[in-house]
């Protein structure tokens, strides 16, 4: 498709994920590659679904999230990408964003992840590209790191790469191969006060940031083989660490970073509790106080039950594994 009309445009739609081996600091904050590698799934009952119009009549660029206009630093980061898409395309027009998500922004719960992968997907289809999973997969991560990973479908691993052409997320699992859900605790639905962009600048001040990112290779090939070989009581134990290390880091970076509430400690007390009588559920927390419980979709309505009699959160949402970003329009 070339770019010969006045308009152009595409919708796409793409899901959050939870990362199962945590991203938490770049090598360099220009490209967002990371400090060591990930794994996530994508969130299946969640999505980002994002409409790009490039119209030659646009004065500037134009962000509407949730139907509310965007201005700041929200508009400048969704400029940047679709800079990087009109380099890519050699087109000189402005765009208008809509984006709507239906699930809380700015908790915790990867809107950013979802909100850039979309993107990524309709600007550059918009602008008349038609890039493979590999090349989305790298645009996405310029808006947001962890953006990379809800390029593709199920269980997902973040190659950290060396360079820009190297930092991409691939697929090893479908989103079938293991019947797990995620059960999201929800505790704070308001932004959080420091947003995880921020977060990864001053990772490396914290003392324990290089023994953790040393240690990635380790976590990354024990989840690995915990999903491969659907071993829980393997999974339970190395995303709990992996979460505690990710926050041990947050806690003594400068300016140290403080997540937790009292709800999510009571729920990380409890959780290897309720593993002990029988039940397949860990926990694991992103840059947020919102509590995400991995377990089987049998034990789902019996860890919801469990999750009310310690705490009272503003919402609980019940997620399975999510496929790909998709494009549902495209003229």
């Amino acid at each position: 498709m070339t770019f010969t009309l006045e308009i152009h445009s595409a919708t796409t739609i793409a899901h959050p994920n939870i990362a199962l081996i945590k991203y938490w600091g770049n090598r360099d904050d220009t490209l967002n590659l990371p400090a060591n590698g990930s794994i996530s799934f994508n969130l299946a009952a969640l999505e980002a679904r994002t409409n790009v119009t490039f119209n030659l009549d646009f004065p500037a660029d134009q962000l509407v999230i949730n139907q509310e206009p965007a201005g700041g630093l929200a508009l400048a980061r969704v400029s940047a990408m679709l800079d990087l898409v009109r380099a890519m395309a050699k087109l000189n027009v402005h765009a208008l964003v809509e984006s709507t998500l239906n699930f809380p922004i700015g908790t915790g719960i990867a809107s950013s992840a979802a909100g850039f992968a979309a993107l990524a997907l309709a600007a550059s289809r918009a602008a008349g590209l038609d890039l493979n999973d590999k090349k989305l997969s790298c645009l996405a991560r310029r808006g947001s790191g962890s953006a990379c990973r809800s390029i593709p479908g199920g269980f997902v691993e973040w190659l950290p790469g060396i360079s820009d052409e190297t930092s991409y997320a691939v697929s090893f699992a479908a989103p079938d191969h293991w019947d797990l859900v995620d059960v999201i605790v929800v505790l704070q639905n308001q932004p959080k006060k420091t947003g995880s962009r921020e977060g990864h600048t001053i990772a490396f001040t914290s003392p324990l940031q290089e023994a953790r990112v040393a240690d990635a290779p380790r976590r990354l090939q024990a989840c690995r083989d915990a999903i491969r070989w659907k071993d829980f009581g393997a999974l339970a134990e190395i995303i709990e660490l992996d979460s505690n290390m990710m926050h041990a880091v947050m806690m003594t970076s400068s300016p140290p970073l403080q997540y937790w509430e009292a709800g999510s400690i009571a729920l990380m007390q409890a959780v290897p509790g309720w593993r002990s009588e029988g039940l397949q559920v860990a926990y694991t927390l992103d840059a947020g106080p919102n509590v995400h419980l991995i377990c089987a979709r049998k034990d789902a309505e019996m860890v919801r039950e469990k999750v009310l009699e310690v705490s009272t959160p503003v919402d609980i949402i019940v997620s399975g594994i999510g496929g790909p970003a998709r494009i549902v329009r495209s003229v």
